[in-house]
């Protein structure tokens, strides 16, 4: 004789399954859930905020009261020639400092990857510049960049150079700032740049090398290519540092305009000048998100044309 058991055994049996599949599922979810928690609470809020103060007028000595007004804010900005002056310098330093950067950068990560002596203490002495304060910095290479006792001058003039004026020119000047973001940030790419090589396989160099390719060409055909995805990455991360470049700048005369004529002021020091100079937070956050469009339509350009040029390699 078969014996069954009843439906609200089964049933009781089935329960504890399914929930424990439901915690198995929603497990995952809070390792996650402090990171986006603090995203959103640092991160997207702020993000939305400042959009949304960006369409009202805003006072610094008032910021709780607020007046609507569209488009205006954007308008004001688009009106004035310093933010165009300021676009245009953060521009030109950004290219003066980003493209020489990653270039050295790549050099010196190509003859740290081979075996030299002592290349431990060069690779650590790579990011003592990284290291240090901006601050500090910016102090000193203003002090080497002087018009009448610095360094660089005398310099000059011992090849029979005669002083530049490195705060009131406007090339000199941004040349200067762009020396002081050279200086900080081309041995972090350096070091970026040589974990990419030691991830290339050595088979591929045992290959170039029988077949006769000299180091030059094992860099350009070898290297290069197996860089890319890196190389991306820090031409995206330097465009954004470029694009917010502020402490430089600042601290290099200190003065939030930039020089006498605003000179080498960019889009960062034009943000805090509108924002903490002339109180007017909303046409600062204006400022911000006019950044932050700039940033991803500056970056989804980069990686469209490394795209295309991935694909023609492919295809060929």
């Amino acid at each position: 004789m078969t014996q069954t058991a009843p439906a609200g055994g089964a049933t009781r049996s089935h329960r504890p399954s399914a929930a424990r599949r439901a915690r198995r599922a929603a497990s995952p979810y809070t390792y996650i859930a402090p990171f986006f928690t603090l995203f959103a609470a640092f991160g997207l809020f702020p993000l939305i905020y400042t959009a949304y103060v960006s369409l009202h007028r805003v006072q610094l000595q008032n910021p709780g009261e607020m007046e609507w007004r569209a488009l205006d804010n954007y308008t004001a900005i688009f009106a004035d020639e310093f933010f165009w002056t300021a676009l245009r310098n953060t521009f030109t330093i950004g290219v003066i400092s980003t493209v020489p950067q990653l270039m050295m950068a790549l050099g010196l990560a190509h003859l740290l990857n081979y075996k030299l002596r002592g290349r431990t203490f060069f690779r650590t002495a790579m990011l003592l510049p990284y290291a240090t304060s901006v601050a500090a910095a910016t102090l000193v290479f203003a002090q080497l960049f002087g018009r009448d006792y610095g360094l660089v001058n005398q310099a000059l003039g011992l090849v029979g150079l005669g002083p530049v004026d490195w705060q009131t020119g406007t090339v000199a000047s941004q040349i200067a700032v762009s020396t002081i973001v050279i200086w900080r940030w081309t041995g972090y790419n350096a070091l970026i740049y040589l974990a990419g090589m030691q991830t290339i396989p050595n088979d591929l160099y045992e290959a170039a090398e029988m077949d006769g390719a000299s180091r030059w060409r094992q860099f350009f055909h070898v290297t290069l290519p197996g860089l890319r995805p890196t190389i991306l990455f820090t031409v995206v991360v330097s465009t954004i540092g470029a694009t917010q470049l502020f402490g430089e700048p600042l601290l290099y005369e200190g003065s939030v305009s930039g020089g006498i004529s605003h000179q080498y002021q960019t889009l960062g020091l034009y943000l805090y000048e509108q924002g903490w100079g002339f109180f007017h937070l909303g046409r600062a956050a204006a400022i911000a998100w006019v950044m932050f469009l700039l940033i991803v339509v500056v970056v989804g350009v980069n990686a469209l044309l490394l795209r295309r040029r991935a694909r023609k390699e492919t295809g060929r």
